[in-house]
């Protein structure tokens, strides 16, 4: 399926901006709005939610979107990104990372290998991505102990979930200079009031990416010395079909979807990783009246696999296959209370095979029982969550070569219980305040247990713990928002403390390739980094808003109608381990942004930059200080009205000003600076048709 998606994609998208085009005419767009429908933060559909969540779709999301998930969420409120050169980054959420941030697909699980290591990619792109939704803070437990800093989920709609009357869709060109991506998708949809289908595909190539310092490069046929970062191209393709039945008492689909991507690494000159993900996806909803309103179920399957090849030649091989199962039970209201209960199960089987296996084959079930529930008074709403699991996990050693023992075997077994209280409070029309409490409990991963071994992205010899406890945590969250008209302003303020917060801490020690202690700044030595249990806390607070500047409700009128709108942003977050004092590495620092948007009928032009402060709260061990810098950015689009359909056209200037630039909250800049820089000046020119 995936070689048909990649060889028609390009062809389909521009197929159909040219019968497209042939009737293209210069008018208005649109003033219809779309309804926003956020999931992830409230399951029973509140139009309030009381968790800090943030959605990005339409417009916003296409001036935003990258090739990674973890860059196109970066400068989010709260949101900053583990950037592994521009084809490897996760989102990091109020300073967590890895296995605290859960990453769904439609509500369901999406396991990869991403949180292993910081160069292995998330298997998402954009270009078919309906909408991209973040739950931060302490509601996040619904999704378990492995959601405790955060939720990003991915909609796509590759099973619909609403009857669509007719047929519709939209497609996507785009260029850009900074490494010569060409990029393509196309969306399809078409029904009635009893099937749905959906068909989507996307296709993206890019070169290395140009940066503003000349950088060293071995790869064969590269330049020696060239201002691009060496083995940054990257290549991604990909596509799923999917469909629903409707009935009276609900309905019920399916999908199929496809992955693969060819990306080089850049902390390894001839390191390049061959990546693909199958996913099969059931669903359904039935409503049977009643006591229970409604079940939904979810039922995924995902077959997950990269090899690493170094100089063409195939060394490790990650593998991740799993299912999962999702069911919730909505109640009737009684009184003011509302609600639903549910339980979840999934299963995983992970393996490593190659001289670069730090962590062993193993096997993880998780099975959970959770239930939310609201009450709705005439000031506002309560909510309360709560949820157990149980999990295990075992390690099978390394099977497939006996003569490697450094991998311990067993069987651990966790039982993490969950809960949370939240409130909002309506004070005025246009005042809401909101406080969520939670405690949670995480269970340690395969490899935080059983870790044994060179882990070349982290350039670190990695050690498991297999006498790790639960990870214990208690947040508090506390926000305001204002409204009023087009002006808004939201502040939210955090902590969460941990006991036994599960991080990797340099020991001091050097180890060689066979795991023996050398000393230190020996040839092909590895510092030695293990998985331990700390006591930690973090503070932080968020911080959004647009004031209308010129406009209909704005500090002056405009006569032609026009709009200018000033938007605001900035966060800060300071994580210690209190057991020594020392921060916690890879902490965004302080970040502070804003943007001129203008509007004037079927234009729209955006200019603002992001300004992040120096990072000096390093551990003295392992982290290097990172130096402060601004990055500006604009945007200018045009929309034409095509008979039923509308074409975007846009720019986007990256890194206007080609300033250098280091990300603290990437481990390239601790470990192998100056390997990866952030990339420098690119535009962006595409087209979008929505018909």
């Amino acid at each position: 399926m995936s070689s048909i998606f990649r060889r028609n994609a390009l062809a389909v998208a521009a197929l159909s901006f040219l019968s497209l085009a042939v009737h293209a005419q210069a008018d208005n767009p649109p003033t219809g709005n779309l309804k926003e429908i956020t999931v992830t933060g409230n399951p029973l559909g509140a139009a309030d939610v009381i968790a800090p969540v943030d959605t990005l779709q339409g417009d916003a999301l296409l001036l935003r979107s990258t090739s990674t998930l973890g860059e196109t969420l970066n400068t989010l409120p709260g949101v900053s990104s583990s950037y592994f050169g521009p084809n490897a980054s996760r989102p990091i959420i109020r300073g967590q990372d890895g296995d605290r941030i859960r990453i769904l697909q439609n509500g369901g699980a999406a396991p990869d290998a991403s949180a292993l290591s910081y160069d292995h990619a998330v298997p998402v792109d954009a270009l078919v991505t309906e909408r991209l939704e973040v739950l931060r803070g302490p509601s996040a437990l619904q999704y378990g102990g492995s959601a405790v800093g955060g939720v990003v989920n991915v909609i796509d709609n590759r099973i619909p979930t609403e009857p669509i009357n007719g047929f519709g869709g939209r497609a996507d060109l785009g260029y850009a200079t900074g490494n010569k991506e060409k990029s393509g998708g196309v969306v399809l949809e078409g029904g009635n009031d009893r099937y749905a289908l959906h068909v989507d595909a996307f296709d993206r190539k890019s070169d290395d990416v140009s940066v503003p310092i000349d950088l060293e490069c071995a790869k064969p046929g590269s330049p020696g010395l060239a201002r691009k970062i060496c083995n940054s191209a990257n290549s991604a393709h990909g596509g799923a079909i999917g469909g629903t039945l409707f009935f009276d008492q609900g309905w019920i689909g399916a999908s199929a979807s496809s992955y693969r991507s060819t990306y080089g690494t850049v902390a390894e000159d001839d390191v390049t990783i061959g990546m693909k993900s199958d996913r099969y996806a059931l669903e359904g909803e039935w409503r049977p009246g009643g006591f229970f309103t409604s079940v939904h179920a979810k039922l995924n399957r995902t077959d997950y696999q990269h090899t690493e090849y170094e100089g063409g030649e195939p060394g490790t091989v990650f593998a991740n296959k799993s299912d999962d199962l999702r069911i919730e039970a909505r109640h009737r209201k009684i009184g003011n209370v509302e609600g639903l209960i549910g339980l979840s199960s999934e299963r995983g089987n992970f393996s490593a095979d190659g001289e670069e296996a730090f962590a062993p084959h193993s096997r993880t079930v998780s099975n959970a029982l959770f239930l939310h529930e609201e009450l709705s008074t005439s000031w506002g709403r309560l909510s309360f969550g709560a949820r157990t699991e149980q999990t295990k996990v075992t390690s099978f050693g390394y099977p497939d070569d006996l003569s490697i023992t450094r991998f311990a075997t067993g069987e651990r077994s966790f039982n993490p219980h969950s809960a949370a209280l939240g409130a909002l409070v309506n004070l005025a029309p246009q005042w809401q305040l909101t406080s969520n409490i939670a405690y949670t409990e995480r269970a340690p991963k395969d490899y935080e247990l059983f870790a044994n071994g060179p882990h070349v992205a982290t350039a670190a010899w990695e050690v498991g713990d297999a006498e790790l406890k639960k990870e214990k945590s208690l947040g508090l969250d506390l926000g305001a928002e204002w409204k009023s008209g087009p002006n808004n302003a939201r502040v939210n303020a955090y902590v969460t403390r941990f006991d036994n917060y599960i991080g990797l801490t340099a020991t001091g020690r050097t180890l060689d390739e066979e795991g023996a202690p050398v000393a230190a700044g020996a040839d092909g030595g590895l510092a030695e980094y293990a998985y331990s249990g700390v006591r930690a806390r973090f503070v932080g607070i968020e911080a959004t808003g647009k004031q209308r500047l010129m406009g209909s409700n704005g500090f002056t009128r405009s006569a032609d109608g026009s709009t200018l709108d000033l938007e605001w942003r900035g966060d800060v977050v300071r994580a210690t381990n209190t057991d020594t004092g020392e921060p916690l590495p890879r902490i965004a620092p302080l970040r502070v942004g804003a943007t001129l948007a203008y509007g004037d009928g079927p234009w729209t032009g955006r200019f603002g930059f992001d300004s992040y402060a120096a990072q000096h709260r390093v551990p003295s061990i392992g982290d290097r200080e990172t130096a402060g810098y601004t990055l500006w950015n604009a945007a200018l689009t045009y929309r034409m009205k095509v008979e039923r359909a509308t074409l975007t056209w846009y720019a986007r200037l990256d890194n206007l000003t080609n300033k250098l630039a280091y990300s603290a909250t990437s481990i390239l800049t601790t470990t192998v600076y100056p390997a990866a820089p952030q990339p420098g000046r690119s535009l962006k020119v595409g087209l979008r048709a929505t018909f």
